[in-house]
């Protein structure tokens, strides 16, 4: 969901506007050699993985953008009777200030509840004080409500860099990417929005989706069904690479 530019000159906020999209190409700056995929994280981790272990098992990590919004409950009941855990990556404003109680639901079903800052305004476009400010406020709402502090980020548009990596470090919050996304922010054919997915999706795999498009929550259940029947095991982001922790400021790509 990509929107507005960086100035060559400094670091410029950017005008938020979710549905501006250019493409999902990452511009990771100096952090593209740090980025970790789930697998090198697990090879280097000593100890148990737990109920899931995905050294052993063929894994892949739902994960959804931006919400929650009105489709999200929804979401929820689909995920509740496939069995399937899910990693959320929660927008404040008009998202968890909106929908607190759904924002509770996520975190008491089991799913990982995790931060994509307050308003979506692009982090490398903006001053420290500023990035912080979106990443603590959505960190202490989700805290008010769950409390739970999320240990999870998603940086918008996946733009991040020395100084976005610095403050999350700082925040404690490991930074997550992902590998495939069905783009479901320029079509509402769910139809298609599940095929971009099963086309992307692989071993280690994390899927972007949204739960506030119209077209994205009637795709789940067909994405679900297809991914069991090749073999997937469905995990949160964490369970992806356990027994490593998430460390954070560290970028995680398969």
């Amino acid at each position: 969901m990509p929107f507005g530019k960086k100035s060559p000159l400094r670091r410029k906020a950017a005008v938020p506007a979710l549905a501006v999209v250019s493409s999902l190409v990452l511009a990771l700056g100096g952090c593209s050699s740090g980025r970790v995929a789930p697998a090198g994280a697990r090879s280097d981790a000593q100890g148990e993985a737990g109920p899931v272990d995905c050294r052993k098992l063929t894994c892949i990590a739902l994960t959804f953008d931006a919400g929650p919004g009105k489709d999200t409950p929804e979401l929820l009941d689909i995920l509740r009777e496939e069995n399937v855990p899910a990693t959320f990556f929660l927008l404040g404003s008009k998202h968890v200030d909106r929908y607190p109680d759904v924002v509770r639901r996520i975190a008491a079903e089991g799913h990982e509840v995790a931060n994509h800052t307050w308003s979506h305004r692009i982090l490398t476009d903006l001053e420290p004080g500023e990035i912080r400010q979106e990443l603590s406020r959505t960190q202490e709402a989700i805290e008010r409500l769950t409390g739970r502090t999320p240990t999870l980020m998603r940086p918008p548009q996946g733009r991040t860099d020395d100084t976005v990596s610095g403050i999350s470090r700082e925040l404690g919050l490991a930074q997550v990417l992902w590998s495939v996304t069905a783009k479901d922010y320029s079509t509402t054919d769910s139809a298609l929005i599940r095929q971009r997915t099963l086309d992307g999706a692989k071993r280690d795999g994390i899927i972007l989706l949204h739960d506030i498009y119209d077209g994205t929550v009637p795709a789940v259940p067909g994405i679900i069904d297809e991914l069991k029947k090749r073999g997937f095991t469905f995990v949160t982001v964490p369970q992806l690479l356990a027994p490593a922790k998430a460390e954070p400021g560290t970028v995680y790509k398969p």
